[in-house]
């Protein structure tokens, strides 16, 4: 991985260390690399709590709770379905922060369609708003896509965590 991946992860894992938050992934196309970059920088023990891999259609129905019909009408890769990957994520963890990415990397479009480099992320923490950003890269490398969508989840999670309190100031009420 890159450097920019390490600095960005970094990052990640202090902002949630400092204020004693706990990070959960929910990954589609990128398999569980977002959880193992973050596992791999120091001080992830303290607040990485795990990740969902649901690389297929039917794991994102059985592990995150994604509804079958949801991803029929909208596909796998929509905004829809990475919102519903996130607070799945965030249901079944007990984490306090959640970050999903759905995509295709390539080379060739997806079975419904879905061009190369549509990448669809979703961040949110517990009693929060839920965050979305649509990505379409003009990359057809795999290795290209793979890391603009990691980039773009791990600046996602900077940005969420640096406007989050620390976890003993979080009510349980709804902003």
């Amino acid at each position: 991985m890159s450097s920019r991946l390490d600095t960005l992860a970094a990052a990640v894992v202090k902002q949630a260390e400092r204020k004693a938050l706990s990070i959960v992934t929910a990954e589609s196309c990128t398999a569980g690399r977002l959880a193992a970059l973050l596992a791999d920088t120091p001080g992830a023990g303290d607040c990485l709590r795990g990740g969902f891999v649901t690389y297929a259609k039917a794991c994102k129905t059985e592990m995150l709770g994604v509804p079958a019909a949801m991803i029929a009408a909208h596909t796998a890769v929509s905004r829809e379905v990475a919102e519903h990957m996130v607070a799945g994520a965030l249901a079944r963890s007990g984490a306090d922060i959640a970050i999903a990415i759905t995509g295709v990397l390539g080379p060739e479009p997806d079975e419904d369609g879905n061009p190369v480099g549509l990448i669809h992320l979703a961040s949110a923490a517990r009693n929060r708003p839920t965050h979305h950003a649509k990505i379409q890269s003009p990359a057809n490398s795999r290795a290209a896509n793979r890391e603009r969508a990691l980039v773009e989840a791990l600046t996602l999670l900077v940005t969420a965590l640096s406007n989050l309190p620390a976890k003993a100031e979080i009510t349980e009420e709804p902003q």
